[in-house]
């Protein structure tokens, strides 16, 4: 599900109506919200008429009630902008930080200045960083919250059930529909002119990359721990074709699968695509990129390292991703 699908009707006008004592109940009552073993609690909350609700609470729910009198009479326009942002995905972080204005944000995911996830670590400084569960985005009161399809879908439910608006931005494995992706959030974000321009932007690193020396070698096979290829129908495969880079005759199609030793040897690509250089193994899954047969075949010169802050998401970070793509080719072409 899209960006465009889950606001498809925009025009409805976006209400988080009152919540009354009866309907907050029944939400905290489902076993998913509550720990048995935590004692009851008595809280004392007072809406926005004034007048008392008196609730008995799981002790996990404690904080996340204790905001519900700040936001209980909130109300938003799906068709305006929103005015308080909260990214609970690196990959809408990014997106929102190249998109949005910096007064829009009110808070960015816990991954948000992970530099092995995203390329806007520095840009991402300047904002808080959201916890893994729903009380830390209660108290924010954000008018949007955007969540990746499978980020703590428990927090999701409970974020919806409070009655916050949310919108999926989905994994994406390919850049045109990365552009349209694009589009959708910039739209949502009141600013689609900036969503233009961050794709001509990414259009102008693609145009380098095409222009890139590319070394006679044309084969590469994306391989990580134990085996695992990703395949072709991933953002890192889309990557590698852009750089004209395709996997060899044999290996797995879709979105991979693992390759036992012996076939790759038997596959023999080009080149070696990893997320890393490893040189000495961490773990039994590394012992596979380290085995001698491989480090014979494949040297440093034959290996090509494809970060994964790269291959995560398809916004801001197709830039420096087709740049970096485009000096790789050129060093592999001089090396032939």
């Amino acid at each position: 599900m899209t960006a465009s699908t889950m606001m498809s009707n925009a025009s409805v006008r976006f209400s988080r109506r009152p919540l009354d004592s009866a309907r907050v109940m029944a939400i905290l009552r489902r076993p998913s919200y509550r720990l048995p073993t935590c004692p009851p609690m008595e809280l004392r909350l007072y809406g926005c008429s004034g007048g008392a609700m008196r609730l008995e609470l799981a002790g996990r729910t404690l904080l996340v009630m204790a905001w519900l009198a700040l936001i209980c009479c909130a109300s938003a326009d799906a068709a305006d902008p929103p005015r308080r942002i909260a990214s609970f995905n690196v990959c809408a972080d990014q997106l929102v930080i190249a998109l949005a204005d910096p007064d829009q944000i009110v808070a960015l995911s816990p991954n948000a200045r992970d530099p092995s996830m995203s390329v806007l670590t520095e840009e991402a400084l300047q904002y808080p960083l959201l916890g893994r569960l729903a009380e830390s985005v209660v108290p924010l009161q954000p008018d949007l919250v955007l969540v990746g399809p499978w980020d703590r879908p428990l927090t999701q439910r409970m974020l919806r059930d409070l009655g916050f608006r949310m919108v999926s931005v989905d994994i994406v494995s390919d850049v045109a529909v990365g552009f349209a992706q694009i589009r959708e959030i910039a739209k949502l974000l009141g600013h689609p002119e900036r969503g233009e321009a961050l794709i001509a932007k990414i259009e102008a690193a693609r145009r380098r990359l095409a222009a890139a020396p590319r070394p006679k070698s044309s084969s590469a096979l994306l391989i990580g721990n134990s085996g695992y290829t990703v395949g072709p129908d991933s953002l890192a495969g889309a990557l590698l074709r852009e750089a004209g880079l395709v996997p060899p005759t044999g290996a797995p199609a879709g979105y991979g699968g693992y390759v036992p030793l012996e076939k790759l040897i038997m596959l023999r690509p080009d080149f070696l695509a990893m997320a890393s250089a490893i040189e000495t193994p961490d773990g039994q899954g590394a012992l596979y990129l380290t085995h001698p047969a491989l480090r014979a075949l494949y040297p440093a010169d034959k290996r090509i390292v494809l970060p994964s802050r790269f291959t995560l998401c398809a916004g801001p970070s197709l830039i420096p991703a087709f740049d970096y793509l485009a000096d790789v080719l050129a060093r592999l072409a001089k090396q032939q």
